[in-house]
């Protein structure tokens, strides 16, 4: 018996061992990755949808359509295409060319994690549309979904998009999943915002939680110690002992960031009413629309075909080029990230949104 003892105190130490020896390697794969990251050049990607679309017609016309219809198709594209290029190029000799161009729509996607990790391409593909868009003509549209996160990180996300509402670009927002707390407060900066019937949207709230392990620690008489300068540094612990005065700070401090997300969302979303939606309560998409959290029922694809007959659509992405070594960084990476970043909001006490 003292033997199994023994091996299983020999077991514990090595599993121990090892999972601290892949901590300190995935930590600094994670910094490494970080580092090549931020120091690698970027570029922007853009593709025509309109062609993509079109590519997607012509492939069903030649499996569908019988031949003799099918050239007569083709040769009625073809003078139509003949016709426009004519035009364009009348319209450029009397200077008439930026009238008579269409509509551009840039297209934008986001997922955001708790972290909106995501913003780092969203700000670099504004940058771009910013020096080419033409206010109150061309569109962005962002494909957003997000379930929401930290507070901060999302307040940046957020004052990405506002950017193109100040440069009086038109902004619509389409949900086809979610796109909650955070993810909303994003979304309610759109001059439009579309939803799919069963998309999730709202949760107008405020959550923090931390488990607290201080009777645990003192029945095995532990003692753990925290120093601060300044009344309210730090109001509740993990380790330590919470007091009721801390308690209470801690839910006037979720009080007052509660109060500014209702605020934000007001001043973009007047027709609200903000004391009735603002509850932390989800909506599906119907019944968003009901409550004026959303202005329209429809999925992207349903938005973007349609405006493909009479615009010109460009998907916009912002892409980092990537080796062997920065997929195997990114990969350790994303998996410390998930560790590290639920650590430090239940140590740091950051409220999610």
């Amino acid at each position: 018996m003292d033997f199994l003892t023994q091996y299983g105190l020999f077991l514990a130490k090595t599993l121990t061992l090892v999972l601290a020896i892949l901590l300190v390697i995935i930590v600094a794969a994670s910094l490494v990755s970080r580092r090549r990251h931020q120091q690698s050049e970027g570029h922007v990607e853009v593709k025509n949808l309109n062609d993509k679309y079109k590519e997607m017609y012509e492939a069903l016309e030649e499996a569908v359509l019988d031949d003799e219809l099918l050239r007569q198709r083709i040769k009625q594209e073809r003078k139509q295409e003949k016709a426009d290029a004519k035009a364009r190029r009348k319209a450029a000799k009397k200077g008439e060319l930026e009238e008579t161009d269409k509509k551009r729509i840039y297209v934008l996607d986001f997922d955001g994690d708790i972290s909106a990790s995501a913003t780092e391409h969203l700000r670099e593909e504004i940058t771009a549309i910013l020096a080419i868009a033409r206010p109150e003509k061309d569109e962005v549209v962002l494909n957003l979904e997000s379930p929401g996160g930290m507070v901060h990180a999302y307040g940046f996300a957020a004052s990405q998009l506002e950017r193109l509402r100040r440069k009086q670009i038109n902004l619509t927002i389409c949900v086809d999943k979610v796109a909650a707390s955070g993810g909303y407060m994003m979304a309610c900066i759109g001059n439009k915002i579309l939803a799919a019937p069963f998309a999730v949207v709202g949760s107008i709230g405020v959550v923090a939680q931390l488990p607290n392990f201080h009777r645990l620690l003192k029945k095995n008489d532990i003692d753990y110690e925290i120093l601060t300068a300044g009344e309210y540094k730090r109001t509740l612990t993990v380790f330590g002992q919470n007091t009721d005065k801390g308690r209470e700070k801690f839910v006037e401090e979720l009080e007052e960031t509660h109060q500014l997300f209702k605020t934000f969302v007001s001043e973009y979303r007047p027709q609200l009413d903000i004391a009735k939606v603002a509850t932390g309560e989800i909506w599906y998409g119907r019944q968003a629309l009901a409550e004026k959290l959303v202005d329209q029922l429809a999925t992207s694809d349903e938005y973007l075909t349609q405006a493909a007959e009479e615009s010109d659509l460009y998907k916009v992405s912002y892409e980092h080029k990537k080796g062997l070594q920065d997929r195997l960084g990114e990969l350790a990476a994303d998996s410390s990230d998930r560790l590290l970043l639920r650590w430090w909001q239940r140590i740091s006490q950051r409220p999610l949104m």
